[in-house]
């Protein structure tokens, strides 16, 4: 299944969203062990209030992304799909899915990345930003309206905003989650 393929849905924040995930999370580290250095929820179902797609995003970190066969194979046996199709957009990734439609995404990315520093750069800001996490609601609710059937035109949209938002939290270490 692809990106594209499912319609942009942003519904109201389901405070059930960090149950979910820890109880995914505690599957991932059960089966990964050691090679998971950080498990995080990152995404819009990460920040309380904030309207998302009702799909649980986790980034799992490991030491080396090229040496992550054994994660990837027990990501699978967990009940994930694996799209190795994705790593064209995102090489230093590995992307998987679980549910029809789409219930998880993880994105497998070494922890000493900056994919992983700034996706938690983003998250955290949000969380400790209120009228950032407002105006990315507006602008997802929006973007979502206009592009219900266009996945990767909905993440063009928000583009900017994300990149500016991260931006501004990669200057403000005061914000950030401290690393696990």
């Amino acid at each position: 299944m692809t990106r594209g393929s499912e319609p942009v849905e942003v519904v109201e924040y389901d405070p059930a969203w960090p149950e979910r995930f820890a109880e995914e999370r505690d599957r991932i580290a059960a089966r990964l062990g050691p090679p998971a250095l950080a498990i995080e929820h990152i995404g819009s179902t990460a920040v309380a209030g904030l309207p998302a797609k009702p799909i649980i995003d986790i980034m799992v970190g490991v030491a080396d992304i090229e040496r992550s066969g054994q994660a990837v194979a027990a990501l699978i046996d967990l009940g994930y799909d694996y799209a190795p199709e994705f790593e064209s957009d995102i090489p230093e990734r590995r992307y998987f899915y679980k549910g029809t439609p789409h219930t998880h995404h993880v994105h497998m990315v070494a922890r000493a990345s900056d994919f992983f520093d700034r996706h938690l750069a983003f998250r955290d800001h949000l969380r400790a930003h209120p009228e950032a996490a407002a105006e990315y609601s507006r602008l997802k609710r929006g973007l979502a309206a206009r592009y219900r059937n266009d996945r990767d035109a909905y993440t063009e949209g928000k583009r900017s905003f994300v990149e500016a938002v991260v931006d501004v939290a990669l200057r403000r270490p005061a914000d950030r989650h401290p690393p696990r």
